[in-house]
């Protein structure tokens, strides 16, 4: 009899022939056994592991990438519409009456209060700024973050957007943003860390003189809006969480012109960079595979 990973604080046990925990139907021996086994070894080195809460099941999965889809069908709509003159509070009512439309519900309005269907973002706010009747100037930069509730499962992402012609500074830095999140995303392997994530995030950012956001990071996302593990988007290799396959969490690097330190206004959401300067952001939630990664967005 194997000792199985152990999940909120308790041990499970299972025969080499008995069902997998994880619902596929599979024995044992031909599921989780060896990766258990492996998590068993790590955790007693000290390294954090996640727990069987963490994995999902393959029809979970197949959820979840369904409201990912769906999520990302919106932001591919607004390529070409993001324009000076055009208000946030549009792009907001746009979404919200699609989402509807197509049976899905916006997971961020009213969420702890949040008042909107989305999140838009322009220049120096780093994230969370709440749409209103100000019209987009030719030269801005704002990130579009949706999340849609399909069928009980939530999909997670976003992406910037360039208004008129922005400056070469702000177009750096909106493509080194999103060189951040696929590097990033290429760390994604069953055995690697969260901190390998991080830390390759980190390092592209700073060759090119800028910051990575500390404040806030990725998540795990899919059953509920926010889940664990935190994705930190700085700091050391080999730290951190180990990654297993069927987790699901976002990576959404925020990075920074200038400092990486921010404050929020007293709506209690919107987070701009402490010293004015530029910020852009590129989400995608991503599934660890038996070999790698998948995007799901």
């Amino acid at each position: 009899m194997l000792i199985g990973h152990k999940e909120a604080g308790t041990i499970n046990k299972l025969n080499r022939n008995d069902f997998c925990w994880c619902g596929s139907q599979k024995k044992y021996k031909k599921c989780h056994l060896e990766l258990d086994e492996k998590l068993d070894r790590l955790e007693h080195e000290g390294i954090e592991v996640p727990g069987r809460e963490l994995i999902k099941t393959e029809s979970q999965i197949d959820g979840i990438r369904k409201a990912c889809q769906f999520s990302r069908s919106i932001l591919d709509s607004l390529e070409g519409k993001i324009v000076p003159g055009l208000r946030t509070d549009t792009i907001d009512e746009w979404v919200h009456d699609y989402t509807i439309s197509q049976g899905a519900y916006p997971a961020s309005l009213n969420y702890r209060g949040y008042p909107r269907s989305i999140c838009t973002s322009i220049n120096d706010v780093v994230c969370h700024g709440i749409p209103e009747p100000r019209e987009l100037q030719d030269g801005d930069i704002v990130n579009i973050d949706v999340t849609t509730i399909l069928d009980g499962y939530y999909g997670d992402t976003s992406r910037m957007y360039l208004v008129g012609d922005p400056s070469p500074l702000a177009r750096k830095l909106v493509e080194v943003a999103r060189e951040c999140l696929y590097l990033g995303i290429e760390q994604v392997k069953p055995f690697n860390r969260i901190g390998d994530i991080a830390y390759t995030i980190e390092q592209h950012a700073n060759a090119h003189g800028f910051s990575v956001v500390r404040d806030y990071g990725g998540h795990g996302v899919g059953l509920q809006f926010h889940e664990e593990p935190f994705v930190h988007h700085y700091g050391p290799r080999e730290s951190g969480m180990v990654l297993m396959p069927n987790m699901v969490f976002t990576i959404e690097p925020m990075i920074n012109a200038g400092t990486y330190k921010c404050r929020t206004l007293a709506d209690g959401w919107t987070t701009l960079t402490a010293d004015g300067s530029l910020s852009a952001q590129w989400e995608h939630t991503v599934r660890v595979t038996f070999d790698g990664v998948e995007i799901l967005s």
